[in-house]
């Protein structure tokens, strides 16, 4: 069976529902048997390459709040990572194009290391003191979960290198209808729309495993997601209901 994130790193949702997901994973009888593919989308793909703003800044600008009020939504989703046993920095991390990271992934996944580097990369920007939008760190990053960081360094000099990749996902995601990441697909059955509980996954796995398939993509469920515009507002508790 396989199943098919869609996501981007510089959401929070993704970050905390890929930590859900493969705990449901863990729970599923069936997971080694499962083949996980991450595929691209975009939270800011108009946004220029090196043009980058403090996340708490672009907050407060995107949903017009105050700097304390943007504080405060950052706060929320950093609870949800943490019940999660995730790491998660509230001020300071950096806000920008992640076209680059995509096309960086897609090259891990080519040389199959693209888990690696996607749970790499979404470290450094949530958890550490790492900017994800710098080339060099990027190149680290590759050379961290394995690759070779020459041909990084080179794919990122390279502006058409894996696009096409990156673009012929996003027009996947818009074809099945996923307007907000994270967006797991279980085997062009069903889908799932946010960072769902663990056991939500479970329950996908397990049905998905055993239905037959059909010739739509039933959604079985949202939660908590970033929308196409980049939204990431988290309603008021939501950390409570994950803590």
């Amino acid at each position: 069976m396989r199943v098919e994130i869609w996501s981007d790193i510089a959401c929070p949702w993704c970050y905390i529902g890929k930590a859900r997901f493969e705990k449901g994973l863990a729970e599923f009888a069936h997971r080694d048997e499962v083949e996980v593919v991450h595929r691209s989308f975009e939270l800011d793909p108009g946004r220029a390459k090196g043009d980058t703003d403090k996340v708490i800044d672009m907050l407060a600008q995107k949903y017009g709040r105050t700097l304390e009020e943007a504080r405060g939504m950052e706060a929320n989703v950093a609870a949800n990572a943490q019940s999660e046993g995730l790491g998660y920095r509230s001020e300071g991390r950096d806000h920008g194009s992640t076209f680059d990271i995509h096309r960086l992934l897609h090259l891990a996944k080519a040389r199959g290391r693209q888990d690696e580097l996607l749970s790499l990369a979404y470290r450094a920007n949530f958890a550490e003191e790492r900017s994800v939008f710098d080339d060099a760190v990027l190149a680290d990053l590759a050379e961290e979960a394995g690759l070779d960081r020459e041909e990084a360094l080179a794919v990122l000099a390279d502006p058409a290198a894996y696009a096409d990749e990156v673009r012929a996902d996003e027009r996947e995601a818009a074809e099945l209808g996923a307007n907000a990441v994270p967006f797991f697909v279980f085997d062009r059955r069903y889908g799932i729309s946010g960072g769902q509980p663990s056991e939500v996954f479970v329950q996908a796995l397990e049905r998905a495993w055993k239905d037959r398939p059909v010739s739509a993509l039933t959604t079985l469920g949202d939660a908590e997601a970033c929308d196409a515009d980049g939204a990431c507002e988290v309603p008021q508790g939501a950390s409570d209901r994950h803590a």
